[in-house]
């Protein structure tokens, strides 16, 4: 028996779960969990589900009349290798070496393909994880170069995701472009509030009495799309502005790395600038 997971997507109208129940069970299938939303709102259907199949169950086959049926836009993951991951990143390495942990401890299922990066400040502790580095730095007379260098790297490299864990450069619109849904970024804010840079500074000039990091995927605009997951932790006016930092540090690698476990475990489904995620 495989395990396998489906995620579903299509409007909302009666009889969507009993038609993949019951497509499931045809093919000798097990439901192990389900979980599903509907979005009122949207007039939209959305469900995860779990199950084990026989090998060689025609999953696809089965499914196709009742996609057509109900208009539904699906997903099929089967277990395999280890999903291909790029990190990006520039000086700050607290969510880099968070991640390269979590991946060393088996926390996170992934296999980080290289770090890229605009500064080699931490070639030597991703060398240490024995991850390959590169450094793409920019030119002050041709920063687009760059930017193009990097998209080529990531591109080639054929990976399954690219997290930026503190990458500060805006990607261009063609690279986000290849990857829909599949650049996951850490804010150091609670967005959609303190967007743009120095938010820890932004925050202290407010007198916050919270401060949050956002994980979401990458978007044309700016730190404005679909938020993955968010936390925040309590401040307050005996804090300045190293504290926050201090303090925002800590939530940017949990957020980050929740974020990124919730993706690889096809956890999220993203739809206009909204995401639910079956956790």
């Amino acid at each position: 028996m495989t395990q396998t997971v489906l995620l579903l997507r299509c409007p909302d109208r009666p009889g969507i779960v009993a038609a993949v129940g019951q497509t499931i069970a045809a093919l000798g299938g097990n439901i192990i969990h389900a979980d599903q939303h509907t979005d009122r709102v949207h007039d939209l259907f959305l469900q995860r589900v779990e199950a084990t199949f026989p090998d060689g169950a025609d999953i696809e086959a089965a499914m196709r009349p009742v996609a057509a049926a109900y208009d539904m836009t699906w997903e099929i993951h089967r277990p395999g290798p280890s999903p291909r991951i790029a990190v990006l990143c520039s000086k700050q390495g607290h969510c880099l070496a968070d991640l390269l942990s979590r991946v060393d401890l088996g926390e996170l299922d992934a296999d980080i393909q290289f770090v890229a990066s605009n500064h080699d400040d931490h070639e030597a502790l991703v060398a240490r994880h024995g991850v390959d580095f590169h450094l793409l730095p920019v030119a002050p007379d041709d920063p687009s170069r760059q930017s193009a260098d990097m998209h080529a790297l990531v591109r080639d490299a054929d990976v399954d995701l690219v997290v930026l864990a503190r990458y500060m450069r805006i990607l261009p619109e063609a690279f986000i472009a290849d990857f829909p849904n599949r650049i996951i970024n850490i804010h150091h804010s609670f967005l959609p509030a303190f967007v743009g840079a120095k938010p820890y500074h932004q925050a202290y000039e407010r007198g916050v009495k919270l401060i949050g990091a956002t994980a979401h995927y990458a978007t044309g605009e700016l730190d404005q799309g679909p938020i993955i997951h968010q936390d925040v932790t309590p401040v307050s006016h005996r804090h300045e502005v190293t504290d926050l930092i201090r303090l925002g540090t800590d939530l940017e690698k949990s957020v980050l790395a929740r974020a990124v476990r919730l993706h690889l475990e096809h956890r999220v489904l993203a739809y206009g600038n909204r995401t639910v995620v079956f956790d």
